[in-house]
């Protein structure tokens, strides 16, 4: 007899009562005890806390995708008590950076791209989805709630438009209007991205690897592939078939048009004031003032009807009152129509949705969180690892995409389960399970690991230390445009389109075009609002491994190229950053310097006070003795350097938009941007620790 694949078993979780003197205070809570456990099974002890300033770095990165300000660092590690630590972890999740965060991840899930994919790869609308994804997480939207309104909420009774605007999720897929496409291949090859994608993301699991046969190592069938694929058959988008152009952004109905939530707060703002202003009319007995307050009132109702009409354009979900047809396609061939008729169904092996109608993509959603099923708790476990890996690094169960039998099983699954199960009884509070690991003991370790430790667990299964590893490509970004002052924080709207290499779209046809840049302040927006071009991703976000988004990405890749270092350095974005952080750097007050000093020593002073500030600002510490030597000496370099070669100077703090500050002398900047380039480029200041 053989026993069920772990994932499809759930087994009672017992939390371990730890018996160890030499540890006797260092569990917080149930997930210290099962971490604890497990990593004494296994010759391991836990690692000593990590400092004031790496933890208060990490918890920003991880739940703002931004780091520290100096004043937030300096007043969390002059009194770094319990208290103070939980205050920060309600500050970090009650940011609204808490939800571009927490984007950036899901958006790898669902392959979001603002454009189509294939050959002509044009731009398609989009973006409100995003911005959707951003404010559920900031208003902490049950997840069960979350993904309902994504795969249904065309299909929830008295539907609201932020729920349509949700349904974006169902038109993701990469698809073409391309002379001469076959329409039945088409609708195979969307069937087939939508169950990979689905099974991916809420299922962990490779049902797409049943589209030919039944599947080689999971209890997979085709027939359940084909009947999974049912549920989407209502889904209506095949008018680009025949409506769809090659103009950018190209035709991909249904669509509506909707406003970002800042031009809704805008309206909301203008109402406000119209409905003061009529109440002063009532009351206003002088006729010329009278006249004025209404003609404010008719510029205020201007402003907002203009505001109207300035509505972005979105893909939605519209159901097809019948159905596509579904068959089992023999070997995956859409030529062969011998194959059954299907109807919607979950996998045979999962049981029935008990419906006397067709199932529908709302029953599919509502049978994923199932209340006292195994259904919810594998629902559950496999969102519970991927916020883990969030929070350390790597996951429980460390194959974030693929919970069968080529997936590798957790180290801990007690651990896992146990999160599961708790997900489940915090009513699917995506902020609460996560406060509930930030007040974790392992989640507080050090980073730094022993020999001892590599040599027994160098992958860090057991967690008796915390991880250390780059950000991720567009928080690489954020925190350079951060640093320097230059990032526009505003949330949503649409896609920004930051410096490109020129002629990079050289082989983009249908249409031939052309790079455009913004040339106003969307240039610094943040790296989750860059155009995400899939055949063309922009090529430092690419040397940083951020993927294409033309399939479900649940783990990135992390490497060390050389490549890398070059955008780093080279991106115009880190230039004109660098120039600006220098600029910061240099018109900051500093102490006063004592008077009887020579000029050059006060030079000197100067130079390393300043040092000091840009050092803190990138890696929110003090610089070392040895640190701010090299830095100076690099610093004296780089004057002398710039004072011979002014037309290099003046190259160099010319890069960007925004406009060097005539106070500074040009060798001078230059000198301190070349300064500020290493530091924004430090391992330290892109590394979370």
């Amino acid at each position: 007899p053989w026993a069920k694949h772990w994932a499809y078993e759930r087994n009672q979780v017992i939390v371990p009562v730890i018996r160890n003197e030499q540890f006797p205070k260092w569990s917080k809570n149930n997930i210290d005890r099962l971490v604890l456990h497990r990593a004494l099974q296994n010759g391991l002890k836990p690692n000593q806390p990590a400092s004031p300033t790496t933890l208060i770095r990490r918890l920003s990165f991880d739940l703002t995708g931004l780091p520290p300000t100096p004043s937030q660092v300096k007043n969390f590690t002059t009194r770094p008590s319990e208290k103070a630590y939980k205050s920060l972890i309600d500050e970090f999740l009650a940011s609204p950076h808490f939800g571009e965060r927490m984007a950036i991840y899901w958006l790898d899930l669902v392959r979001y791209a603002d454009t189509v994919g294939y050959h002509g790869d044009q731009v398609q609308n989009i973006s409100p989805y995003r911005d959707w994804v951003i404010h559920a997480f900031n208003r902490n939207l049950p997840y069960d709630q979350f993904t309902r309104e994504q795969l249904a909420g065309d299909l929830i009774p008295n539907r609201t438009e932020s729920q349509l605007i949700a349904t974006g999720y169902n038109r993701m897929l990469q698809t073409t209007h391309e002379g001469g496409l076959q329409p039945k291949e088409y609708r195979a090859i969307y069937a087939a991205d939508r169950v990979r994608n689905f099974s991916a993301v809420w299922m962990g699991a490779t049902v797409g690897c049943a589209q030919c046969h039944d599947h080689k190592y999971d209890p997979y069938t085709a027939k359940d592939f084909y009947a999974l694929s049912a549920f989407f058959a209502d889904v209506d988008d095949e008018q680009h078939f025949r409506k769809g152009t090659n103009r950018n952004p190209t035709a991909r109905p249904p669509e509506i048009a909707v406003m970002t939530e800042l031009q809704k707060l805008r309206i909301k703002q203008l109402a406000k004031k119209v409905a003061d202003l009529s109440e002063k009319v009532s009351q206003e007995k002088n006729e010329t003032r009278k006249q004025v307050l209404q003609n404010e009132i008719k510029a205020l109702n201007a402003a907002s009807e203009k505001l109207q009409k300035t509505k972005i354009t979105t893909m939605v979900t519209a159901a097809l009152q019948q159905p596509r047809e579904v068959r089992l396609l023999p070997r995956g061939n859409w030529l062969d129509e011998t194959g059954v008729v299907l109807e919607p169904a979950i996998p045979e092996f999962m049981g029935k949705i008990s419906t006397s109608k067709r199932p529908t993509r709302l029953d599919l959603a509502n049978w994923l969180f199932e209340k006292d099923s195994d259904n919810s708790f594998y629902t559950s476990r496999v969102m519970v690892n991927r916020i883990w890996y969030l929070l350390f690094g790597k996951g429980i169960s460390q194959d974030l995409g693929d919970f069968g039998g080529q997936g590798k099983p957790p180290a801990n699954p007690e651990l896992l389960d146990y999160l599961a199960e708790r997900y489940i009884e915090l009513k699917w509070d995506t902020k609460a399970l996560i406060k509930e690991i930030l007040l974790s003991q392992a989640y507080r370790q050090s980073s730094a690991e022993s020999a001892a430790a590599r040599e027994r667990d160098p992958a860090n299964e057991y967690f008796a230390r915390q991880s250390q590893f780059r950000l991720p490509a567009e928080m690489v970004r954020d925190n350079a445009l951060l640093v320097s002052g230059l990032l526009v924080d505003e949330l949503g709207g649409p896609s920004a389109k930051p410096y490109q290499p020129s002629g990079y779209y050289r082989h983009l046809n249908f249409p031939p075009r052309k790079y455009q840049q913004h040339n106003d302040r969307q240039q610094w927006r943040r790296g989750v609002y860059v155009h995400w071009q899939r055949q063309f991703l922009h090529p430092t976000f690419k040397a940083l491994d951020a993927p294409t988004r033309e399939e479900c990405t649940a783990e990135r890749p992390r490497s060390n190229t050389p490549l890398a270092a070059l955008s780093l350095m080279n991106d115009p974005t880190f230039v004109e950053a660098a120039r600006a952080f220098a600029e910061k750097t240099l018109l900051e007050r500093l102490p006063n310097i004592g008077s009887e000093d020579s000029k050059a020593e006060r030079l000197s002073k100067q130079d390393r006070l300043r040092i000091q500030y840009a050092f803190f600002w990138c890696t929110s510490r003090k610089p070392s003795e040895k640190e701010s030597a090299i830095l100076n000496q690099y610093l004296n370099d780089s004057r002398a350097r710039y004072r011979q070669q002014k037309a290099d100077a003046q190259k160099l703090i010319s890069i960007g938009l925004s406009k060097p500050d005539e106070r500074l002398a040009v060798e001078e900047l230059a000198a301190w941007t070349a300064l500020c380039r290493v530091l924004l480029n430090l391992d330290e200041t892109i590394t979370r620790n």
